[in-house]
């Protein structure tokens, strides 16, 4: 089972805050921004060049930084450690970016790595904290299955040119 991190910037409302609420009910350790990820942590970066894949589970604990979309680089460009992942394409299930894809919330970033990781149900449990959390599933059920299932990262890049080829016209 991965250990969960969370660095809170404090950028957004702190009632819509989903790694707030995930350390509040322990299921995040919160940690300050001079956090330094082990070489055996996935840190989330949406900036990152290698994408979240079954090639990561041997992973320890996965690293969420919880900021505004609006500020979230440069918190990104700060040694952090770790092994920097983006998340392949999803669709946000939150109200606030709902369906937009690669808009993720903390929690859903969280739960989608679990799932990809083959911790399906501990990322239910996960998601299952705010009622939109099964939306996020419901809404990614395929291509998170195709993550899920892939060989590797070149498969899951893969995969996701398939479920998203809009957003890589060329």
């Amino acid at each position: 089972m991965l250990s969960v991190y969370a660095i809170e910037l404090c950028q957004d409302d702190p009632a819509k805050c989903t790694a707030r609420k995930m350390i509040r009910m322990d299921l995040a350790k919160g940690v300050g921004r001079k956090f330094h990820a082990s070489d055996s942590m996935i840190v989330l970066n949406p900036y990152g060049h290698r994408v979240v894949s079954p090639d990561d589970g041997g992973a320890k604990g996965v690293v969420v930084v919880d900021a505004s979309w609006n500020q979230a680089q440069e918190i990104f460009f700060k040694k952090l450690g770790g092994k920097h992942r983006r998340l392949p394409l999803l669709l946000a299930g939150n109200p606030i970016n709902y369906a937009k894809p690669g808009v993720l919330s903390s929690l859903e970033a969280v739960g989608a790595t679990m799932y990809i990781l083959d911790e399906v149900e501990e990322a239910k449990r996960y998601l299952s904290i705010f009622k939109w959390g099964p939306t996020f599933l419901s809404l990614n059920a395929e291509p998170l299955e195709a993550y899920r299932t892939a060989r590797d990262e070149s498969k899951v890049l893969t995969r996701e040119r398939q479920y998203f080829p809009h957003l890589f016209a060329e």
